[in-house]
């Protein structure tokens, strides 16, 4: 049998799953580049061609989970199709397992030396699942279960505010800081969208 010849993007994307497996099993700190290569099974020069350093390689990887997430959502909605736009938007809230799924890889992004990193991939997060959930929102628009002009910016400001408000990776919140914000959190997405009272009071618990 020849020998396998891999593609620039393949044999990059190759690194990015191997190394997410890395990062997600080992603390980021306590990672090498040669730990990488060797978790590859590449040479230094390859590695190095496709990144500079072990920090460009986890903001490929969480640039991957951010299209993961989006992937799933997308997936999410059309399974939804022809339901009610308050019961799509809950579950596309509701269904966040980027976490959950990826817990010890999240918290290397809180390492001092990323939070440049961690910044971008929440930006990232924003631009791209915002305009997916101000269509949902365009949606109870026309079927008037929401009243606003804004539904991109509704969307954005609800995930920036629940990203940022409630990510202890940025600032140390305590937990009554924390349980302050989960506790308004339905009245403001339902305030920010003209929805019914009570319609986001599933987001009180954090679910």
């Amino acid at each position: 049998m020849g020998r396998i010849v891999k593609t620039a993007p393949e044999r990059r994307q190759e690194i990015i799953n191997a190394a997410r497996a890395h990062f997600q099993t080992h603390e980021y700190k306590k990672i090498t580049m040669q730990d990488l290569m060797q978790k590859v099974g590449i040479a230094k020069g390859t590695i190095y061609h496709h990144f500079a350093s072990k920090g460009d390689i986890l903001e490929a990887v969480v640039e991957d989970m951010v299209d993961e997430a989006l992937i799933k959502k997308q997936a999410l909605l059309k399974a939804h199709t022809g339901r009610p736009p308050l019961e799509r938007l809950t579950r596309l809230i509701s269904e966040n397992n980027m976490a959950r799924d990826n817990e010890t890889l999240l918290e290397n992004l809180h390492h001092p030396d990323n939070s440049q990193i961690h910044t971008r991939q929440l930006a990232r997060f924003l631009l791209k699942l915002a305009p997916l959930y101000a269509s949902v929102i365009t949606e109870g628009c026309e079927t008037g279960i929401f009243r606003t002009e804004r539904p991109l910016e509704c969307a954005e400001f609800l995930i920036a505010g629940a990203q940022f408000l409630t990510d202890i990776g940025f600032y140390p919140w305590d937990d009554e800081q924390l349980q302050r914000r989960m506790t308004a959190l339905p009245y403001l997405a339902e305030t920010l969208l003209g929805a019914p009272p009570g319609s986001f009071n599933f987001l009180k618990n954090g679910e």
